[in-house]
């Protein structure tokens, strides 16, 4: 863990690779708000981080081809994952840790090397070897096997699921109104303010105020946004971002820079931006079918408004994204 700053109400801190920002109505709770969400992450980190030798996703990986049992957060981690490929029609799989490997996406992305120029991706790195309907889960046993040759990746998933659950048990701890922000990936729990949540919604949630975005209020549930902006690199004579394609194996070449989708939690929120980012000329209609609001930015700077997302216009506290009352994936 990394340095960390508070408020009366937030607390600032690095986790799981990410900034973790903390809200909370009751200032008085932030300390125990913040108790309970680093147990929540330090408990899926060792659980479903691919960049950790001990991992235990880390050891179901060497275990490829052979049956491996699971904890029982591992084994939900990975229904939730399987779920999202099944939703998506397999545009969110998390059989693509091979390929993220092979576009030089074997370390934190922090620790990568910076593209200096912006030559065009690489066409295909590799293909999806076998895909989330080979994997066999066994939940009578809490089991699993993956092909050999095959390793697991959760990032489309994990990262907003660890989210929800951590902004669950701290309004559960704390009883009082709680905001859970990881990379990004933001959810809620419990009462909201008076005038919602305020979030500012851009490429990068790194980013200070005056960058390009829009702000908005959600008073439950979550949001999401996925880039291919943001978490770049090079590899190869290649620039290269970190929503691949299943179909290729290679970064989605996709029209959007920047997907965001407000949803009863952050996971669906989150599962629906980087479907989106995917799926490309075709991700505002079916994103319109399922009933998710959301905010789609190209590399143009051309906005894309889906379902009820708020129109850009002068902020004011009453933009609201209803994303408790949005459809699910």
């Amino acid at each position: 863990m990394r340095s960390s700053t508070h408020s009366h109400d937030q607390a600032t801190w690095e986790a799981l690779g990410s900034r973790v920002v903390l809200r909370v109505t009751d200032p008085e709770a932030l300390g125990s708000a913040r108790a309970s969400v680093e147990s929540e992450l330090g408990a899926i980190d060792r659980a479903c981080s691919r960049f950790r030798a001990d991992s235990e996703l880390s050891h179901l990986n060497a275990r490829a081809g052979r049956p491996t049992y699971l904890s029982p957060l591992l084994l939900e981690a990975l229904e939730v994952a399987l779920r999202a490929a099944a939703l998506t029609d397999g545009d969110v799989d998390p059989t693509v840790g091979r390929a993220l490997e092979l576009a030089g996406y074997d370390r934190d992305w922090r620790l990568l090397p910076v593209p200096q120029s912006e030559p065009v991706l690489a066409t295909v790195i590799v293909k999806a070897h076998s895909g989330w309907q080979t994997i066999t889960l066994d939940r009578a046993t809490s089991s699993i096997r993956i092909p050999k040759g095959v390793r697991l990746d959760l990032g489309a998933t994990a990262k907003a699921w660890a989210a929800d659950r951590a902004a669950r048990a701290a309004a559960q701890g704390s009883d009082c109104g709680v905001l859970v922000s990881l990379g990004g990936d933001i959810a809620t729990s419990g009462p909201a303010p008076s005038s919602g949540w305020r979030i500012r919604v851009t490429d990068d949630h790194r980013s200070d105020p005056s960058a390009p975005g829009q702000t908005i209020s959600i008073r439950s549930g979550g949001l999401a946004t996925s880039s291919t902006a943001v978490r770049r690199w090079s590899h190869n004579g290649h620039t290269m971002h970190h929503v691949i394609d299943p179909r290729t194996g290679a970064p989605a070449r996709t029209r959007w820079r920047t997907v965001s989708v407000a949803a009863g939690d952050c996971l669906d929120a989150n599962v629906a931006t980087t479907a989106a980012i995917v799926r490309g000329d075709a991700a505002a209609a079916w994103l319109s079918a399922q009933c998710l609001p959301a905010r789609l930015v190209d590399w143009d700077g051309v906005i894309t408004h889906v379902g009820d997302w708020p129109a850009e216009q002068v902020e004011r506290s009453e933009q609201v994204v209803r994303s408790g009352q949005a459809g699910g994936l």
